[in-house]
């Protein structure tokens, strides 16, 4: 099965980028064709300026492949690399109703959040269309604010076959329902853009410090503190087996430990899980040409994908 699956290269990768999209990948690539990219046209929605731009791109690929991206199991490259995704980006604008534009909950809910309105951010939703109707994707792993996004290209595709043929494959969302949405400090989803995130590969001390900002409730320590609906909780979860949840909720239970217990306790989670991609992460950063010709190979498998699916479009549509 084909699966495709891509992350915005505007800012430090954070514990909801690995949880919600970079382990699955990992765990992806062994049984599926797994195509993967840095959305770096995305990001520039976001983006301030060139050299900050190019850093988070590297760098983004860097922290993929220190947390387990194979390069010889999975198709990987900075959606850059490969601009037919911007060609079928516009003839796929010709088949998306700007009423299905303007229902999009991302976009409504990223300008509530402060970032400035502009086209790129409106039509999101068809580059995102072309990303995956470009490679014929089947599966394409997402959260749960994304599922309208891949409902949307379904049905720009729909349209598109209805009037040429059916050139393009329908594909479906993927969502883990565990992790669908990961909680920042505030509570709220964990992004960059809401400046609420914990990163992956943050140094000891400024981890602690990330955790210990975590909103909690004002339970005195010696009381017993719920579990449910705590933030720490939550994000503690997401590295434990069933019976690692329960010994926590007991802990939480006994009133013997408050939350500044729980945060630390929080942080050594997250330093553990990470001291192997660690290792990797500084051994990528010591061989950039490495990576470099990493993402060169993917997108050349990429690009040799896209320019035959290109020439039945263009030949469909007339061009």
């Amino acid at each position: 099965m084909r699966v495709l699956t891509g992350i915005q290269a505007s800012g430090k990768l954070h514990i909801g980028n690995y949880f919600g999209a970079m382990k699955p990948m990992v765990e992806l690539q062994e049984e599926h064709e797994l195509f993967t990219f840095i959305a770096n046209y995305h990001s520039l929605t976001t983006s301030k300026d060139a050299e900050t731009l190019r850093q988070n791109t590297i760098e983004a690929a860097v922290d993929y492949l220190s947390v387990g991206i194979d390069p010889q199991k999975t198709t990987f490259w900075v959606q850059s690399h490969v601009p037919e995704v911007l060609e079928l980006y516009w003839i796929l604008s010709k088949f998306t109703p700007m009423g299905l534009l303007e229902r999009a909950h991302s976009y409504k809910d990223k300008v509530a959040k402060g970032i400035p309105a502009s086209h790129a951010l409106f039509s999101y939703p068809v580059l995102m269309a072309a990303d995956i109707l470009l490679y014929d994707v089947e599966k394409v792993p997402v959260g749960k604010d994304q599922i309208q996004h891949v409902e949307m290209t379904r049905d720009i595709a729909i349209k598109f076959n209805n009037e040429y043929g059916d050139l393009f494959t329908l594909p479906e969302h993927m969502v883990a329902e565990d992790v669908a949405t990961i909680p920042g400090i505030d509570g709220q989803k964990m992004s960059k853009s809401y400046g609420n995130a914990i990163d992956l590969f943050m140094d000891e001390k400024p981890l602690q410090k990330r955790c210990n900002k975590i909103v909690s409730s004002s339970t005195p320590l010696g009381e017993p503190l719920e579990w449910e609906n705590c933030n720490i909780y939550n994000l503690s979860a997401l590295f434990l087996d069933e019976a690692q949840k329960k010994e926590l909720q007991e802990r939480y239970r006994s009133g013997k430990e408050g939350y500044g217990h729980f945060k630390k306790y929080l942080k050594e989670l997250i330093w553990e899980e990470l001291a192997e991609a660690r290792e990797k992460r500084a051994y990528y950063l010591d061989h950039m040409d490495e990576v470099n010709d990493i993402l060169a190979m993917g997108a050349k498998k990429a690009k040799a994908i896209a320019d035959a699916k290109m020439e039945q479009v263009r030949a469909a549509i007339g061009l």
